[in-house]
């Protein structure tokens, strides 16, 4: 009975954290939301239009995904009165990051089915804000299943550090950049 439990929890937990990812990246409007600069709303509003829209969530619900989420997607501010995802917005957002210095090489995982198209035109943001990469090839493999047989490239992000494109880096240690041109690509 008590694994039950933990599995009900479990799935609960992903069902509000896709539910957030949705309306906090995707489309805040659907829930009457406006997202502030930084993508922050506050904690109150979000769980008044949850309700509102009969998807009920309580705070100690909020504070387990923010905390528990294997990706960490979101992030609280420090008073905890805010949320806000934490990269991956196909809505127009100033997450307010500040360029940084990255490692040398970074990762970016993806479906077999993409290779040729990275090789030919490099890493594109597509509908993102950004091109997201990793700082370790096993988490970029992760990524990369989500589209099918995964492929890691291997970034040289000293080199375009060098050659003046700005990094950035999310809460959750995302790393963020607008493209990756093929030269900086290399497939392991």
């Amino acid at each position: 009975m008590g694994m039950l439990r933990v599995f009900m929890n479990d799935s609960r937990l992903v069902k509000i954290s896709k539910y957030l990812s949705k309306h906090l990246r995707h489309t805040p409007e659907r829930l009457g939301l406006i997202l502030a600069p930084g993508g922050w709303v506050s904690v109150e509003e979000l769980l008044a239009c949850c309700a509102k829209h009969r998807f009920f969530v309580t705070r100690s619900e909020l504070e387990e995904v923010v905390a528990k989420n294997d990706k960490q997607r979101f992030s609280f501010d420090t008073t905890k009165k805010l949320i806000r995802a934490n990269q991956g917005h196909s809505v127009e957002i100033d997450l307010q990051l500040e360029p940084q210095i990255p490692p040398a090489i970074l990762y970016h995982g993806t479906g077999k089915t993409s290779v040729k198209s990275i090789l030919d035109k490099g890493l594109l943001k597509m509908s993102r804000h950004h091109v997201h990469l990793s700082q370790d090839i096993e988490t970029a493999r992760k990524v990369g299943t989500r589209h099918g047989y995964p492929v890691v490239f291997a970034v040289d992000a000293a080199s375009m550090h060098e050659a003046g494109f700005s990094f950035y880096c999310s809460d959750n240690g995302v790393w963020l950049i607008d493209s990756v041109g093929p030269e900086y690509l290399h497939r392991i």
